[in-house]
């Protein structure tokens, strides 16, 4: 089975390496990683080449495992949640980890108003115990998939969240994963 390794750990000066690692990790499970930069990109200035690549990568997978830790604020990447949306669009099982235990509620600022949770701006804040959106979690559970949601160190370099998620999809290797 080929999985889609989605997540911002793109953007990190080691991306190349942690995407080894990640791979790495995936055989020793019996799951073939597959990693947003493999092969390593030649230009990373050709947005639509990159796009186009990525999602030619999705198509030739099985499944995603995304990483929604918080990235640049209280939620998943963007892109992350885009290749989420087009994978259970396609059909495909997704699955998901967060390196924080906290809910998404826990990680807004907000403050109850009436019993409704509310962030500074007035929006209401989401209060279902999930680690994010209803949308991606609900998308994960429509799909049968794996949630995991522990505490690291490091949301990019600390892979036990990651290894948990692998630990759990390996008895489904044989099938769907």
């Amino acid at each position: 089975m080929r999985l889609y390794l989605a997540g911002p750990e793109v953007f990190l000066p080691d991306a190349d390496a942690i995407g080894a690692a990640k791979k790495a990790l995936c055989t020793a499970h019996g799951i073939e990683g597959v990693f947003p930069l493999d092969p390593p990109l030649t230009d990373v200035r050709d947005w639509r080449a990159i796009h186009a690549r990525c999602e030619a990568l999705l198509r030739g997978c099985d499944a995603l495992l995304a990483n929604l830790s918080p990235f640049r604020g209280v939620g998943a990447d963007p892109g992350t949640v885009f290749e989420m949306g087009l994978m259970h669009g396609l059909g495909r099982p997704v699955h998901g980890y967060l390196a924080t235990a906290a809910t998404l509620r826990e990680r807004v600022t907000c403050q109850e108003d009436s019993g409704t949770w509310r962030d500074a701006e007035g929006l209401m804040v989401e209060d279902f115990g999930l680690g994010e959106n209803l949308m991606l979690e609900g998308a994960i559970a429509a799909s049968d998939g794996v949630m995991v949601r522990m505490a690291a160190s490091d949301p990019w370099r600390d892979f036990t969240p990651f290894e948990e998620a692998l630990r759990r999809l390996s008895p489904r290797r044989s099938g769907r994963l």
